[in-house]
């Protein structure tokens, strides 16, 4: 049949295979040069993360009373803080901290929310309606204020941090997936599935899911730049992690009254939360535009 294909009519306009869709996205998102940034920042601080100890030069929890908030200088280059640790040794100490929380957060509300749902745009009517009203409630409170509310509730620390987070987290994934499922679930491929005798799991996650991957890995970029500042802000009031931990924002919190005495002490961690936020925001507009065509150029 390959060979007839010259001799039929308008056979010259027939297509070929379309190039591999990771190939597509990754040409599309290479061509943007503040995504690629954000990537190149992203990788080095999992490589900082990574090879920490091997990067501090001094212990990030022993300090030296004798040199209490120093400017910055050749033996400490970001200075040091009010008991005497050098404040370089603990911004890199502090970034699997903070990146560990931002990260771990957005994974527990990435998988409550993708279930959620699923199960409330699949099986619709009632539980749809409780599902989603419920999602309302939380969307309806700023999430900062009610990180807040349940870390008071909860007590600080670092765990209590992830879990708060996450629940402010929960809805917007819920609702992006819910919308990308009402989009297909109706489908004809779907109703298919349901006459040959697939169950409700099965298709679920076999027909429908794949179908909100895209917009998730988009979402979740993103929303780790938004629970790095959350977690930063909750350090910052003295409700997220505790000291002696290297949080970027308890560093903050914990400088904040050397602001005129020692300012180092806080434009560094300050620096640390901009760099990462902003990375993650970069990475996260160029997965956007790579996976979604759609998107706004």
């Amino acid at each position: 049949m390959g060979a007839l294909l010259p001799d039929l009519p308008g056979s010259e306009d027939i297509e070929m295979p379309k190039e591999n869709q990771f190939l597509v996205a990754w040409n599309t998102f290479r061509k943007n040069k503040a995504a690629v940034a954000g990537l190149i920042i992203i990788l080095l601080l999992v490589l900082i993360v990574i090879f920490a100890k091997w990067l501090m030069p001094y212990d990030p929890y022993v300090g030296d009373m004798a040199i209490p908030r120093q400017a910055p200088s050749w033996a400490h280059i970001f200075g040091t803080d009010e008991l005497g640790r050098d404040i370089f040794s603990r911004i890199i100490d502090g970034a699997h901290v903070s990146l560990g929380v931002g990260v771990l957060s957005i994974a527990i509300a990435l998988s409550f929310g993708t279930v959620l749902g699923m199960i409330s745009a699949y099986y619709g009517r009632w539980v749809d309606i409780v599902i989603m009203r419920f999602m309302d409630m939380l969307l309806a409170i700023p999430g900062i204020l009610l990180a807040i509310a349940i870390m008071t509730a909860l007590g600080p620390g670092m765990g209590k941090a992830i879990v708060a987070i996450s629940i402010v987290s929960i809805p917007g994934y819920a609702r992006i997936v819910r919308g990308s499922i009402l989009s297909v679930k109706e489908q004809d491929y779907i109703a298919a599935a349901r006459v040959v005798g697939n169950s409700n799991a099965r298709i679920l996650f076999r027909h429908i899911f794949p179908n909100v991957v895209s917009p998730l890995i988009v979402r979740s970029s993103l929303g780790i730049s938004e629970a790095i500042l959350e977690a930063a802000s909750l350090g910052f009031l003295g409700l997220g992690v505790q000291p002696p931990y290297a949080e970027w924002g308890t560093m903050l919190g914990t400088s904040k009254n050397y602001i005129f005495q020692a300012p180092h002490m806080l434009i560094f961690p300050g620096i640390a939360i901009t760099i990462a936020v902003l990375a993650f925001n970069l990475f996260g507009d160029g997965l956007r535009d790579a996976l979604d065509p759609r998107s706004g150029k």
